[in-house]
């Protein structure tokens, strides 16, 4: 038996559910995989809240790292023993024990460990995509990125400072605001601080920035739009304060010819060669000591409930882990 995370209706962190289930043997295409860490990240809540609605009872997680426990027949480039992580559906992370489609897992380099895999699968995939193929970064160019000493803000800003370039982040605090600056924002501003589309283009030019990365949503928006030079892209990739409100695609127009995006990692890695080449770049740079897993906290798993409760309170920095006994 394995203890796992279960939601039968939407809500507060109350809804998670521990129970304990038989994982059973693989079918084709499949591997099980027993969990040394599991990721935490902010789409968790989106679906225990019903944001993004699922159908129910479901299991709850997309992210984790572990060992192959069995294979399932018609799998072929894994073996039972191996060392591995993914960050895809179907949901079920939470758990310590489970089984998943073979093409969604890829095997882990000797120089990457579980913690750091876990911390890093879903957040790096997406700063991957995000850098390099919805806007790919050139050197020279000004970029916006909020909340930079989150889990993929504190990325992105470390990787496209690595690309070449000029890096302007947003922060909760004070405290934050310094962990933007280590991930290499040559600018640092403050939300309490007000007017961040001015301060932006104080600190970028009066022109403006020629990308911004969104991962807030409802409370940024706005200023995103403002901070942007003409023919700039405001990449909307999540709603921790909310979805972004309705507006008219002439307002697009009005600023600039700007463009707008809502992507997904999930289209981004739809096929097995995208997900394997995304990891595969992300690992590099991992074992160039370009990117680190910046784990600011653990919680063992049954204490889910507590760990979503400090996400959504922003009293996190970094990734944070789940971790089976």
């Amino acid at each position: 038996m394995t203890l796992t995370c279960e939601i039968r209706r939407n809500g507060g962190p109350d809804v998670l559910e521990w129970i304990d289930t038989e994982p059973g043997e693989p079918g084709p295409g499949e591997v099980r995989i027993r969990h040394h860490a599991v990721g935490l990240n902010y789409i968790d809540i989106y679906h225990r809240t019903g944001l993004y609605p699922l159908s129910l009872p479901s299991g709850i997680g997309l992210e984790a790292a572990g060992e192959i426990t069995a294979i399932g027949d018609g799998v072929t480039d894994l073996a039972i023993g191996d060392r591995v992580a993914y960050a895809s559906a179907p949901l079920g992370a939470y758990a310590e024990e489970r089984l998943m489609p073979a093409d969604r897992v890829v095997p882990l380099p000797d120089a990457v460990d579980a913690r750091s895999a876990a911390a890093l699968m879903l957040k790096g995939l997406t700063a991957h995509f995000l850098l390099f193929r919805t806007f790919a970064i050139q050197p020279g160019q000004r970029v916006l990125v909020h909340a930079a000493a989150g889990g993929v803000g504190y990325l992105l800003c470390t990787w496209a400072t690595h690309l070449g370039a000029t890096v302007i982040g947003t922060a909760g605090s004070r405290e934050k605001a310094a962990i933007a600056r280590e991930a290499g924002c040559a600018e640092v501003i403050q939300y309490r601080d007000g007017n961040i589309a001015t301060q932006v283009r104080r600190a970028a030019g009066k022109r403006g920035v020629d990308v911004v990365y969104d991962g807030v949503g409802a409370a940024t928006f706005q200023d995103s739009l403002d901070s942007l030079a003409p023919l700039g892209m405001m990449v909307s990739f999540g709603n921790a304060s909310g979805p972004v409100p309705a507006f008219e695609p002439s307002e697009l127009a009005r600023r600039g010819s700007l463009f707008f995006t809502r992507p997904s990692l999930l289209d981004y890695t739809r096929e097995r060669q995208d997900l394997l080449d995304g990891a595969s770049a992300l690992f590099d740079a991992v074992e160039a000591g370009i990117l680190s897993a910046r784990i600011g906290q653990e919680f063992p798993l049954p204490e889910a409930a507590r760990a979503h409760r400090a996400l959504e309170a922003r009293k996190t920095t970094g990734a944070s882990l789940l971790i089976p006994d």
